[in-house]
């Protein structure tokens, strides 16, 4: 079965960055790339689909992404879900909020492509 990853971002031209970055997996791995465009979208998404692996923003329109974090993060049928934190917030106080929530990961942008490729492949032990 294929593994899937979610973006999840408002701005337009960071989902387009992350998914020209990843489109290598589903070319070398069989890997599935799905985008929601705000909180509510992408915990839909998580519910009914389950994806292995989840690129989350924090500032976003109807949910932010602690709530999706927190919400997924507490429900036992998502223990399988990996989250990171990708977003514009450096501020070390939200960093630990986003761990503390339960992501795996919580990086900053402007991201290196290499990096988000790398962490992809590990934590999807690909």
């Amino acid at each position: 079965m294929p593994k899937k990853i979610l973006i999840v971002d408002d701005e337009v031209h960071i989902k387009m960055l992350l998914e020209q970055t990843l489109e290598e997996l589903e070319d070398e791995y069989a890997v599935e790339l799905f985008t929601a465009s705000d909180g509510e979208e992408g915990l839909a998404f998580i519910r009914s689909e389950r994806p292995d692996l989840v690129f989350l923003d924090i500032m976003m329109p109807k949910m932010n992404g602690y709530e999706v974090c927190r919400i997924v993060m507490d429900d036992p049928q998502f223990k399988n879900v990996k989250i990171i934190l990708l977003t514009a917030k450096g501020q070390e106080v939200d960093r630990k909020q986003g761990l503390e929530l339960g992501a795996m990961m919580y990086m900053t942008k402007p991201f290196d492509p290499d990096e988000i490729l790398k962490v992809s492949k590990d934590l999807l032990e690909l």
